[in-house]
């Protein structure tokens, strides 16, 4: 059987297609998962929609299976004595549970040709951490869930611009000790 020329090109650029959406799907896409983050010197242990007891290390994070929706976590203190009983609500497709209460803080960089980072840092509010004033509006998270991130704390900020015509803004969560040293080093004043 001949192959047409035609014929020939259609099945050769199939070929580099599906190649290269297995090169982007197996190396460059996004991973959505859920983390739950232990920052303190404590070990917990916690129950995640009445499935099995799991366990939390001193300064340990655990890739975790939540579903949209209402969920529910118990989590005990390393006495395995029951320090609370809560529900939240799961929106997006990554997110972390803060299941210590501590200090975590959310940051938007910005990216884009011809960005002026300057007069965009100072049209933002300042926010105070340990009686500092750090630009660029962190948000400051305390509470059981958030969602509300691109970036979480095991990743980092894109190194290079992805051909971005116009400015655009990716968040990312960091624990507090995580946040002031990425600051003193990203931000030079």
């Amino acid at each position: 059987m001949k192959i047409s020329p035609a014929t020939k090109g259609l099945i050769i650029s199939v070929i580099a297609v599906l190649f290269a959406f297995g090169v982007y799907f197996l190396f460059l896409a996004k991973k959505n998962y859920y983390l739950v983050d232990n920052p303190t010197g404590e070990t917990y242990y916690f129950i995640l929609n009445k499935g099995d007891e799991k366990i939390i290390a001193a300064g340990q994070m655990l890739k975790v299976n939540l579903n949209k929706g209402k969920n529910g976590i118990q989590v005990f203190d390393g006495k395995k004595e029951l320090l609370y009983d809560s529900a939240f609500v799961v929106n997006k497709n990554r997110g972390l549970l803060n299941i210590a209460h501590q200090d975590y803080y959310i940051n938007e960089q910005f990216y884009g040709y011809g960005l002026d980072k300057d007069s965009l840092l100072s049209a933002r509010k300042t926010t105070v951490i340990d009686g500092k004033k750090y630009v660029n509006a962190p948000k400051h998270f305390n509470k059981l869930y958030t969602d509300e991130f691109y970036y979480n704390i095991d990743e980092d900020y894109d190194k290079i611009v992805k051909n971005v015509q116009k400015v655009e803004s990716r968040t990312k969560i960091f624990r507090k000790v995580d946040f002031l040293n990425y600051y003193k080093e990203y931000y030079k004043f």
